[in-house]
């Protein structure tokens, strides 16, 4: 085990579901896996779900979070990022690239233009003002289960039995018990500052500012093709929320040379790349390996 180093920074997404969609149950626990791999010190961004008060926070708000978490194990990380996690983590690297060694990027949307995905769809095909009426049917807010509609029913056995990876058949002891794990944790939802859901679908989603070099960080535009760091790219082929295309593309984006630039498309879904079994037994192990690789 890695019991020294640099440490690894898991940032999940801040978006519907709480940090457990990367520790949902044994065998299908994306932090077990990175810890069985070998890594030792690893630290994880659970964003709380927002409240009245943090109706206003933005994406600024949210990176300053993760810089002082950065801060806080050492001032310099391997960055995971899942998701919405994953541009976030991508940002974050553009306006600190002294604070991370690698990065890790899973399901991450980063240029949307690539190929439409369901997610991106929606988001282009509905006016700014519709998402404007979410944040104020919650005072302010987005509330989860308001939005939950959006990224679609995952909660039908045969789409339990895809994201999860699983041998056993629908209807089995092993599958009911998992399959009441998923359900408890997909109805677990969080709520989102409207600020920042705001900026998001703006900036991201509607602008592409982050793949266009127009995205403003902090006081600083994030210019992808400055970031040198070794990065690795997980994908998922089946991916409804995110189209693999929209990871991939920053290969090009960015400055990195070829060497240092790693990506795979793991054949699943969406929720598979970060709970599916046979991805975490297979791709992300490859992942850690890559990660305690000397530069």
């Amino acid at each position: 085990m890695v019991k020294s180093g640099v440490p690894t920074l898991l940032c999940t997404p801040l978006a519907l579901h709480g940090a457990a969609i990367a520790d949902l149950a044994a065998g299908h626990s994306l932090v077990a896996a990175l810890r069985g791999a070998g890594i030792e010190r690893l630290f994880i961004a659970d964003w709380r779900s927002a409240s009245a008060d943090m109706r206003f926070l933005g994406i600024d708000e949210y990176l300053a979070d993760l810089n002082v978490l950065v801060d806080c194990v050492g001032g310099l990380v391997d960055l995971i990022g899942l998701c919405q996690g994953g541009w976030l983590s991508l940002v974050y690297a553009g306006r600190f690239p002294a604070k991370v060694r690698k990065l890790v990027m899973a399901g991450a949307p980063v240029d949307i233009a690539a190929r439409q995905s369901r997610l991106s769809a929606i988001a282009e095909a509905t006016p700014l003002i519709m998402f404007q009426s979410l944040v104020n049917l919650g005072d302010g807010r987005v509330i989860g289960r308001n939005i939950a509609p959006f990224w679609g029913n995952d909660t039908d056995a045969s789409d339990i039995r895809e994201s999860l990876q699983l041998l056993e058949p629908i209807g089995s002891p092993e599958f009911t018990r998992l399959e009441a794990i998923f359900k408890s944790w997909s109805s677990w939802t969080i709520d989102v500052p409207g600020t920042y859901y705001l900026e998001v679908i703006e900036k991201l989603y509607k602008r592409n500012e982050l793949a266009g070099g127009s995205f403003v960080a902090l006081g600083q535009k994030i210019d992808l093709s400055r970031l040198r760091l070794p990065m690795y790219l997980l994908a998922g082929s089946a991916d409804e929320v995110v189209a693999p295309e929209q990871l991939l593309a920053v290969e090009r984006l960015v400055g990195t040379q070829p060497e240092y630039l790693r990506h795979e498309v793991a054949p699943c879904n969406h929720l598979g790349l970060f709970m599916g079994r046979r991805t975490l037994e297979q791709y992300w192990p490859r992942i850690v390996r890559w990660m305690k690789e000397v530069d």
